[in-house]
């Protein structure tokens, strides 16, 4: 075991007694200084304030202000009161368990505030492992795992609908959970092993409870699992349950009589349309949303049915007809939710209506009237201002307080709003609503720059374009200048920071909008390229030099392209293969460097990009591997080379060495060295000497120390960036927990 091994080893407080023995201790201590430099670390969110689809929402019925909210892929929440802010819960899962920060279902023990349950798993294809139940006796503090052995879809169609997991009120160590393809699953410890309720109709397995996706046909299965409170008694299984089957072939809605034991179907029940989401009011009325598709994609069709038990009677209750333009422009309904001091207020959601908008309407007579509560409404955007171009759309799930009747909350495709009074909209008056989703960070980062100059930060963010982050604790405004649904991919000078570039999609391409722009004044306003390169589909990687003259774009198709004039000629790069991932050098505008994972090679340029030339030492070829690079500002001609599985090396011109005890590299990040340093830091997310974690080196390599900790994993982290003004301090995107960032303590 090497110092280096004994240090990693030691600062992960593993349990491997005796591997370092006394003689490592003056080691040890002769690598002290780097030790109190950087831990512990205290990681937060780049504020930004929404950006992705909160699925669910899930009010504790029994203790006030205790509410959780499900996300597709940025894990569970927890709403703390006392600072008005969200709590993350699974930030503790790793890259291994990154396909568990989807949750596909949330449900609480209405018997044990203490008690918390996810039904954890993004995707069902065969490139991603099974499924979990993530079970908490803490309110998620802490969670203990138990692996399904099947596959869950909390980023898949459908992930609107739901609870699809459920907890007996009466009998909390009684569980059950509807799959997608494997039916009907039952608990009877808490969670903590599962069996499958065989007697629950097929039909929940067959492809009659499938949809079309846009990559085929996906499995629904069960979408909503509840149990009928008013049936039972404490410490005895509730026994009546209702659950649903996405569906529009056969019947949809079943009941079990006897705690789960056998299933009808509810006799007379709507055919033809699927159902989305279930309330019932406390004088038992049941309230179902239908659609004809799952949704969030698309819905063409939508009803809202209530169903009285006592008199077995159904009654079409839908608040607005579809819509009756040329276009067919039909819409589905989400969220339904009932009062629970008055089973006569009823709230239920639009869902997937583009035309004029999503809305959300309320019943104080049992559905036989309603009043729209969106139209007209006012909305406050102090805490979220990019938010006031976004209208609020995929109302999946809306909720009334059981607490507080006039605080209601709703879901939307990026965070949640809460009224400040929703009994306004009964006195016809406008509702007033505030964007409730402060620590709830749940964008998905494509790409990252920290510049020498101005902010700290410029980001390229799926969905919501990108931010300039002067300040990181303030949500800002998205760029001004021409806007891109998918920011993909953002550089800045290194020597003239005020040049940044950036390149990305557009959702509906309608007059051959050019999709990449660059600011001369540091990311604060942006103007169109004039022009793609011939073959340019918008995205693919755009890089600029480091005098800010020169602009490189990698398209989509492999091609590389470079212009001095924003797009007004274009012109092919010679000598480099399509594959190559390229970067400017960061202190002498004509040398650039670029590395070929396909074939190995390494190769440079020194007339600014226009054409490269292989360097005499090379890799083995990977051409599966998505490489980094990343240039040391304190080093001239020093390059880092992140390889995957063939770890991290130092690359100058005729000479490469790998830097060992490094394992392998998924993302890389340079930043301002150590005080008296004569290199940059190094920030790698990989695996040293077998441990995975995030870890940072002021000495080119020689040592690391993970900055990471077994709380704050974050999934998969990638786009790691350091700031080449603040010695430690680290950036990186998640797969759906937003951009975080690190400063040492």
């Amino acid at each position: 075991m090497t110092p280096a091994d004994c240090l990693i080893w030691t600062l992960r407080a593993s349990a491997h007694p005796g591997r370092c023995r006394a003689g490592w201790l003056v080691v040890l201590l002769a690598v002290f200084p780097l030790l109190a430099a950087a831990a512990p670390y205290q990681w937060q969110n780049v504020a930004i304030g929404g950006g992705g689809f909160v699925t669910g929402l899930v009010f504790h019925p029994t203790e006030p202000n205790l509410l959780y909210a499900r996300t597709d892929v940025g894990g569970a929440y927890r709403w703390d009161q006392t600072t008005g802010r969200w709590n993350a819960l699974t930030d503790w899962l790793g890259r291994d368990d990154a396909n568990l920060t989807g949750i596909e279902s949330l449900a609480v023990d209405a018997s044990d505030p203490q008690r918390v349950y996810l039904a954890a798993g993004t995707y069902t294809n065969p490139r991603v492992g099974n499924g979990a139940i993530l079970r908490s006796s803490d309110r998620g503090t802490t969670f203990t795992r138990t692996d399904l052995p099947f596959k869950l879809g909390g980023n898949e169609l459908s992930r609107g609908n739901g609870e699809r997991l459920a907890v007996d009120p009466h009998q909390g160590r009684i569980l059950l959970l509807g799959t997608r393809s494997n039916g009907l699953w039952r608990s009877d410890d808490h969670g903590a092993h599962w069996r499958e309720v065989t007697s629950f109709p097929a039909i929940a397995r067959s492809a009659q409870a499938s949809a079309p996706a846009w990559n085929g046909t996906q499995q629904i299965g069960i979408v909503f699992v509840q149990f009928d409170a008013r049936s039972g008694r404490a410490g005895h299984a509730t026994p009546v349950i209702h659950a649903a089957v996405s569906t529009t072939t056969g019947p949809a809605l079943y009941r079990s009589d006897d705690a789960g034991q056998t299933w009808q179907p509810l006799p007379g029940q709507p055919r033809g349309l699927r159902p989305t989401r279930m309330a019932q009011g406390s004088d038992g009325r049941l309230y179902i949303a239908y659609a004809d598709l799952p949704g969030p994609d698309s819905m063409g069709n939508g009803a809202l049915w209530r169903f009285d038990p006592a008199q077995r009677r159904w009654q079409d209750i839908t608040p607005v007809p579809q819509s009756s333009d040329t276009q067919g422009d039909g819409f589905g309904w989400g969220g339904v939710s009932v009062e629970a001091g008055n089973p006569d207020v009823v709230m239920a959601s639009t869902f997937n209506r583009f035309g004029p908008h999503d809305d959300i309407f309320r019943s104080t007579d049992g559905g036989r009237s309603w009043a729209p509560v969106i139209a007209g409404a006012r909305f406050e955007h102090d805490n979220a201002p990019w938010t006031a171009h976004a209208s609020p759309h995929w109302i999946a799930d809306v909720q009334i307080d059981p607490f507080d009747p006039r605080r209601v909350l709703f879901v939307t495709g990026y965070g949640l709003w809460a009224s400040r009074d929703i009994r306004a909209a009964d006195d016809g008056q406008p509702v007033q609503w505030w964007f409730q989703n402060d620590g709830l960070e749940e964008t998905v980062p494509l790409d990252l720059v920290s510049p020498v100059q101005g902010a700290h930060l410029l980001s390229a963010l799926g969905d919501i374009d990108g931010f300039r982050h002067d300040d990181l604790a303030v949500s800002p405004l998205q760029y001004a200048g021409p806007r891109l649904t998918n920011g993909e991919s953002i550089d800045a000078a290194a020597l003239a920071p005020s040049h940044v570039v950036r390149s990305g999609t557009v959702r509906h391409r309608l007059h051959n909008e050019v999709r990449a722009a660059w600011s001369e004044d540091g990311g604060r306003t942006w103007q169109t390229f004039v022009s793609e390169p011939p073959d340019g589909e918008g995205a693919g990687r755009i890089r600029i030099a480091s005098d800010g003259g020169r602009v490189l774009w990698h398209t989509l198709r492999g091609s590389h392209w470079y212009t001095d004039d924003h797009g007004r000629h274009w012109h092919a790069v010679r000598g480099l293969p399509d594959s190559a991932v390229v970067i400017a050098d960061t202190r002498t505008p004509a040398h650039w460097h670029a590395y070929d994972a396909a074939s190995g090679a390494l190769l440079g340029s020194d007339d600014g990009g226009a054409s490269f030339v292989a360097d005499h030492v090379r890799l083995a070829p990977a051409p599966a591997l998505t490489a980094e690079l990343r240039a040391d500002p304190q080093q001239p001609g020093l390059v880092y080379v992140a390889a995957g599985p063939q770890g991290l090396l130092r690359w100058r011109e005729g000479e490469l060495q790998r830097v060992a005890g490094v394992d392998v590299v998924h993302s890389l990040g340079v930043g301002k060295g150590a005080p008296g340093g004569e290199v940059a830091s190094v920030f790698i997310a990989g695996t040293i000497d077998g441990i995975q974690g995030l870890f940072r080196s002021d000495d080119g390599g020689a040592r690391w120390l993970r900055i990471d900790d077994a709380a704050h994993q974050f999934g998969q982290i990638q786009r790691v960036t350091g700031d080449p003004r603040l010695h430690g301090r680290v950036y990186f995107a998640t797969g759906g927990r937003g951009i975080v960032y690190g400063d040492p303590q």
